[in-house]
């Protein structure tokens, strides 16, 4: 059976890729950022990559554009941008929403009626403005015809060598409920750290430490961070950082080999988030970033270093991917009932 897709605000194809293995065929990808869509268009040139506003795709006609009729498409997705809906006392229609990047989600919604859907984004969008954000989003779903199912997983259970937590809906259309099951995947037993996937990793571009910020690195054990060097040494150099409340973990931190990576970020190099490499006093490099993401050796990167850092930190994990994309495709393979 052919399962086809069209994913939006596509970025470098972490979710794309993941998805592809688990048996995905794209008929489109739309991403404005031209490196991310060169990113796309270099590893795979079949692809049909379309790098421009999404608005301006949500003018056209999608079944034309995409050829494909009404209610054929097996998936929509992508995580749009989401921004505060505050229209207080109502139950807000799609229309409310234009002008926001989840307005064009909800119009290929609207125009195609996918058989199913993923949306995915930050954990916080369920908190956000204490919940109306993600309450609009819900009810617009289910406006457009689809029964909504969420969970907030991290890509660590999923053979990922990352804490990484992304929020997951998944939309059913309402006319095959009743023979879709679709079920999130289960953790693994294994979950893997940095000495799993750090192992011959192929050369490649790294940022660099200033000569200072190389010098207070050295000092700081795997596994450490701020707290685990000399009290004066760490003060100057988190400054007005040093009089600010909480743990403030992130601040110098070097990770361990026997540990998963924090969040990969799209800058190696900010003072509150560093990842140092776990026996090198450097950040890590664009394949080991790659690698901690679960991108495949061979999947390259377009633009400059800075391109390629933000291209990466912006991904959904390849191997999280593939897993909900399995999921996805045993709820889709509906077996028709036998005529008697």
């Amino acid at each position: 059976m052919k399962y086809t897709s069209i994913e939006l605000f596509a970025g470098a194809g972490g979710l794309a890729v993941g998805l592809e293995s688990a048996g995905f065929e794209h008929i489109g990808l739309v991403e404005i950022d031209k490196y991310a869509s060169q990113t796309l268009k270099h590893n795979r040139p079949n692809w049909n990559v379309l790098c421009e506003d999404i608005e301006q795709v949500t003018k056209r006609n999608l079944e034309q554009e995409f050829k494909i009729k009404k209610g054929e498409l097996s998936l929509l997705s992508g995580g749009a941008p989401c921004q505060s809906f505050s229209y207080a006392g109502k139950r807000l229609g799609l229309e409310d929403t234009r002008g926001t990047m989840f307005y064009h989600y909800a119009t290929f919604l609207n125009q195609l009626q996918p058989k199913m859907f993923l949306f995915e984004n930050v954990k916080g969008l369920i908190s956000h403005d204490k919940g109306n954000t993600f309450t609009t989003i819900k009810n617009i779903f289910e406006d457009e015809g689809y029964h909504i199912q969420f969970e907030v997983l991290n890509a660590w259970n999923y053979n990922v060598a990352q804490k990484r937590e992304r929020l997951i809906v998944i939309g059913i259309r309402n006319d095959l409920v009743e023979k879709v099951a679709f079920n999130f995947p289960k953790p693994h037993k294994y979950k893997p750290v940095l000495k799993d996937v750090l192992q011959n990793v192929p050369a490649s571009e790294c940022a660099k430490y200033s000569e200072a910020k190389a010098k207070v690195y050295a000092l700081v054990p795997a596994g450490g961070y701020w707290r685990d060097i000399e009290p004066e040494i760490a003060k100057e150099y988190m400054k007005s950082c040093w009089d600010r409340e909480g743990g403030r973990t992130g601040i110098l931190r070097r990770l361990s080999f026997d540990e998963p990576s924090l969040t990969v970020l799209t800058s190696p190099q900010m003072k509150q988030t560093d990842r140092c490499h776990p026996t090198e006093v450097r950040p890590f490099s664009i394949r080991e970033n790659a690698r901690i993401q679960s991108f495949p050796d061979e999947w390259e990167f377009i633009g400059s270093v800075g391109a390629k850092y933000k291209q990466i930190g912006n991904a959904v994990p390849c191997n999280m991917s593939k897993e909900i994309g399995a999921s996805i495709i045993e709820a889709l393979n509906i077996k028709k009932e036998q005529s008697i």
